[in-house]
C-alpha cells in the first residue's frame, strides 16, 4: 500500500466520508466552517494503547468542546467493533471505520515499527487547515495535551 505525503501544519485536510459506529455516513465537510476538529488515527479497538488513548480523549472531551472542537477517532475496525468499543468505554465522540485505510493513507499515516497502523492526531481548524500533527505510538497522553494546546492557540 502506497502511503500519501505526510501532511503537516498549514496543509489542507483531505476531505472524506466514512461510516460511523452507528452505520451512518459522516463527512468531514459537515464540520468544516463550523468548528475545529481533532482527528485521531489509532491502530485497533480494545487494544491496550488504543483504549488508554480513547479514554484520555473521553476524559478531556468537555475541554475540547469548550475550546470549540469536535473529537473524531478513525481506525480500520468495522462499525460493530466501534459500536462495542464506544459502549464499553462510554466514548462520547464519533468513531469512523476506514477498512481499506484509504483515509489514513490520504493523511500520510503509515505503519509504526513497520507493522502497527500509525497513531497520529491532527488538529484541523474551522477552515479545514491542519494546525497540528502529533505522532507517538506509546505516549498516548501527549496527543491530548498537544491537541488541546493547538486548539486553544488557533481559536485566539
Amino acid at each position: 500500500m502506497a502511503i500519501g505525503k505526510e501532511l503537516q501544519t498549514g496543509d489542507p485536510a483531505p476531505r472524506f466520508t466514512l461510516n460511523d459506529q452507528h452505520g451512518q455516513l459522516f463527512s468531514l465537510d459537515s464540520l468544516i466552517g463550523k468548528m475545529a476538529i481533532v482527528l485521531f488515527f489509532y491502530p485497533k479497538d480494545e487494544s491496550y494503547g488504543c483504549t488508554k488513548e480513547a479514554c484520555s480523549f473521553r476524559d478531556s472531551y468537555e475541554d475540547f468542546k469548550d475550546a470549540g472542537a469536535e473529537v473524531i477517532g478513525i481506525s480500520a475496525d468495522d462499525e460493530a467493533s466501534h459500536k462495542s468499543f464506544a459502549a464499553n468505554h462510554k466514548l462520547p465522540f464519533i468513531l469512523l471505520s476506514d477498512p481499506g485505510r484509504k483515509v489514513a493513507e490520504n493523511y500520510g499515516v503509515g505503519k509504526s515499527l513497520g507493522i502497527l497502523p500509525g497513531r497520529v492526531t491532527f488538529v484541523i481548524d474551522k477552515q479545514g487547515i491542519i494546525r497540528g500533527r502529533y505522532s507517538s505510538q506509546l505516549n498516548f497522553g501527549k496527543h491530548i495535551e498537544e491537541a488541546l494546546t493547538a486548539i486553544r492557540a488557533s481559536s485566539k
